[in-house]
């Protein structure tokens, strides 16, 4: 019997992705997103489900007695009720480590176009104010080196590690704080989370988001930032206090990047859109794990995980 397969939200793996090779494995149905209330009625005749970010809840997997395997195209399983899967024999499999490179080279992305004020400086050739100024050049906004300064990393896992070791062949002094409290053996220096946002210039976050973390960042300790450090949240939205964050950049010379929110799309009613501030901020929208090359291995994983599963079940 040919496997029936939905997939929940083709738009958020890029049209560029050519799902194809899915074909292989049955009759493929795709939907380039999908609603709270359509989810039930595409997974009800499917035995293989693949989603990003469509929530399938108990009642909906409940109501799918075909529903054999969830292949989530993420790493993060929030999205679905594991406890409820289980009970119903519905096998979920995720997808590790195929963001890696793409999201640390992201975070360095994010962290040079507010080290060395690149806004102001593209503005300043656009506009002809370079031309009219007569200069060779412009220092008008003076930035600093990574060389010889402090990197604290909030989340010392598989992407936490490689951005210390860039960060090192820049030259900076990397510290940690691991949220999870396991990644003890590291050869950087652990950290109080208080210590580390205290002394570092340069503070990167790639936790995931859970109890331990839910608004990590917040107006008690956000006030313990250097004048003028860098905070980069690549994890997950709610570690950082979205509104204690745009308070803070409105109060002090501070700057932050951020990839994730805490609701995605932003609301355009967040602190965030309205501070004063702008330069000190740079938000894209969750686009860290989306290289060409991260979104192919992450199709390759779902093609493993369907041929494993079916290869378990003979």
């Amino acid at each position: 019997m040919r496997k029936q397969i939905v997939i929940l939200d083709t738009e958020t793996l890029g049209e560029d992705l050519d799902l194809s090779i899915l074909a292989r494995f049955g009759d493929v149905t795709q939907y380039k997103n999908t609603l709270p209330e359509e989810t039930l009625e595409r997974i009800a005749p499917a035995h293989i489900v693949i989603s990003n970010k469509v929530v399938l809840t108990e009642e909906m997997l409940q109501r799918s007695p075909k529903l054999e395997l969830v292949c989530i195209a993420a790493t993060g399983m929030n999205n679905i009720d594991l406890d409820a899967a289980r009970a119903l024999n519905i096998v979920v499999k995720n997808v590790s480590g195929y963001s890696t490179y793409s999201v640390v080279q992201h975070t360095f992305t994010m962290l040079f176009y507010l080290l060395e004020h690149i806004k102001y400086y593209e503005n300043l050739v656009q506009t002809g104010l370079w031309t009219m100024s007569g200069l060779f050049t412009d220092i008008g906004r003076p930035f600093h080196e990574i060389h010889r300064k402090k990197w604290g990393i909030i989340g010392m896992g598989t992407i936490g590690k490689e951005v210390a070791k860039i960060a090192t062949a820049f030259g900076a002094t990397v510290s940690y704080y691991s949220t999870s409290g396991k990644n003890s053996e590291q050869p950087y220096l652990s950290q109080p989370l208080e210590l580390l946002l205290q002394t570092s210039d340069i503070i990167s976050i790639h936790a995931p988001l859970n109890e331990k973390t839910y608004n990590l960042i917040n107006e008690t300790n956000l006030p313990l930032l250097k004048e003028k450090a860098i905070l980069l949240n690549l994890g997950r939205g709610g570690i950082i206090n979205e509104t204690d964050l745009a308070y803070t950049l409105d109060r002090r010379e501070i700057y932050a990047g951020l990839d994730v929110l805490e609701k995605e799309p932003i609301d355009m009613q967040n602190r965030l859109i309205q501070i004063e501030h702008k330069e000190r901020l740079l938000i894209t929208p969750h686009i860290a794990w989306t290289s060409i090359e991260a979104r192919k291995k992450l199709l390759a994983g779902i093609v493993n995980n369907i041929e494993s599963f079916l290869q378990e079940q003979k």
